[in-house]
């Protein structure tokens, strides 16, 4: 698991989903002091204050966007595409985007589920998977994982037809749009949950990965002596009318980035039970050990349903 996550940081480029590669030029930074970035302290705190909805949070993305033309040196340019995707990871490597994801979900005591970041990698019109179903749509090696989700409602009463989007890496940590080897939607899959309110998928046991540091991100990690690692993790969205729209992961808890979560999106209740098998029957003739499984139990509540804009098509 070290070993696959440790691959070089993608360029930006690669992140979003675009083969051109990044000038090596336009990836070289100054060494920049701890003491500029000061103005991060002031920023969550500013941020706690709001309780940010998405509006607030797009207005405080728009002022790391000029903090980071103020520290551009003189005659520098960069692609305003470069620039966008850097004030989105910039957020949530300081905690930002974390944190208006923690105050606008699960305050005061609310049951459902803790919100994760969207992330930069989710596609729209996944192709529907019938449940228990393989969302592995070329060949990707690596252990077999087979997921298991419970949708409920705050008292505990099981939601049917809940449109339900999974994505994650591949075990060597790419998403199919970093990856040519992979075929399109490659891990990608879009569920209804049934009556009792499960869903039920198999696909392959995800790794970590490094976000970019070829841009003021990386001045900031390596500035503050951090790793860029995310934990392996799942990423689920929930969406039913009448219903707040759940946007959430749930982390591999023995990941070895697991404590040091680049954007600070691990809490323990997103912590799954990614169990693992050795020996005993597989759920499938075609699968060998060690094999997978996850159980894990969503709650969401009643509330405005939206689907979130996706990041790259």
């Amino acid at each position: 698991m070290l070993a696959t996550s440790r691959r070089p940081p993608a360029p930006l480029d690669e992140v979003e989903g675009v083969a051109t590669p990044v000038n090596p030029e336009e990836q070289v930074r100054p060494e920049i002091p701890v003491s500029k970035f000061a103005h991060i302290r002031t920023l969550v705190k500013y941020g706690m204050t709001l309780s940010p909805v998405a509006e607030v949070y797009g207005v405080a993305v728009g002022v790391i966007e000029r903090v980071f033309n103020a520290f551009r040196p003189e005659g520098h340019l960069v692609r305003q595409k470069y620039d966008r995707g850097q004030k989105l990871v910039f957020a949530d490597a300081v905690g930002f985007s974390t944190l208006a994801c923690l105050l606008n979900n699960g305050l005061h005591g609310a049951p459902q589920t803790a919100a994760a970041l969207l992330g930069p990698f989710w596609r729209d019109n996944a192709a529907f998977t019938p449940n228990g179903a393989s969302i592995v749509r070329s060949p990707t090696p690596g252990p077999t994982m087979f997921v298991t989700g419970h949708v409920r409602d705050p008292h505990g009463r099981p939601i049917p037809e809940v449109e339900v989007d999974v994505w994650h890496s591949s075990p060597v940590g790419l998403y199919e749009n970093q990856d040519p080897n992979q075929a399109d939607m490659n891990l990608r899959g879009r569920l209804h949950t049934r009556e009792d309110g499960v869903f039920q998928f198999r696909s392959v046991k995800p790794a970590g990965y490094p976000v970019p540091t070829d841009g003021p991100v990386g001045d900031l990690l390596r500035a503050q002596r951090r790793e860029p690692y995310r934990p392996a993790h799942l990423h689920v969205m929930g969406y039913k009318p009448g219903y707040k729209t759940l946007i959430t992961q749930v982390f591999v808890p023995d990941d070895p980035y697991i404590e040091n979560d680049v954007v600070f999106g691990v809490t323990r209740a997103l912590m799954g039970d990614y169990r693992r098998h050795d020996e005993g029957e597989p759920p499938a003739l075609d699968v060998t050990p060690p094999w997978y499984t996850l159980d894990y139990t969503f709650v969401i509540e009643p509330g405005e349903a939206k689907r979130p804009v996706p990041p790259i098509k």
